[in-house]
């Protein structure tokens, strides 16, 4: 073979081979990932929704307004988490409503939870509403309870039930003929 067509192919070749090498190169060119500082990977972490404004207060439910249970009765609203849990024994007396939240959904140690209680006039016209919050203290291995305003007298939990007591606030016991409830916060195991 001449000399011109060895350095004709060998010239060719090189090209093929650079056109070849090259082509590789920007395929995988943008799929490197850049190394990350840990500056960086922390602030890959925080998420930022600019248009929605973070929650203040407690869960309210909305069912409670419109609720007008019929007097002598101990009402339930629809709630966020009902699939969840039944009401157990719900009582209304002139000083409190009470009952139990029984676990279904699941056999899970209640560790959050939030009742709510509506009182209404015999009309069922809402008078006002308290609030019974439970959370799991474990360092003491029970619970400790909020009731309204006050702390709880540390009524029963097992794990999968918490028994609830909601005072009548004193200013509505004479008004108060009826009672609605609902869970506004469940969180279990």
């Amino acid at each position: 073979m001449p000399t011109k067509q060895i350095a004709a192919l060998v010239g060719t070749g090189a090209l093929v081979l650079a056109v070849v090498a090259g082509g590789a190169l920007a395929l995988r060119g943008d799929e490197t990932p850049e190394p990350m500082s840990a500056t960086a990977s922390q602030d890959a972490m925080v998420t930022s929704f600019p248009d929605l404004a973070a929650p203040t207060g407690d869960p309210e439910l909305t069912g409670l307004a419109s609720a007008a249970p019929a007097a002598g009765t101990v009402a339930e609203v629809a709630g966020p988490f009902d699939g969840r849990f039944r009401f157990e024994h719900l009582t209304l007396s002139d000083r409190a409503v009470s009952g139990g939240v029984k676990i279904t959904s699941d056999v899970s140690e209640i560790l959050d939870l939030q009742v709510v209680a509506g009182f209404y006039d015999a009309s069922g016209a809402l008078l006002g509403e308290r609030r019974y919050t439970f959370h799991l203290d474990e360092a003491h291995d029970h619970g400790s309870a909020e009731n309204g305003h006050g702390h709880g007298a540390g009524e029963a939990e097992t794990g999968v039930h918490q028994d609830f007591r909601i005072a009548v606030p004193p200013d509505l016991r004479v008004q108060t003929s009826s009672a609605a409830v609902g869970v506004t916060v469940l969180v279990n195991e």
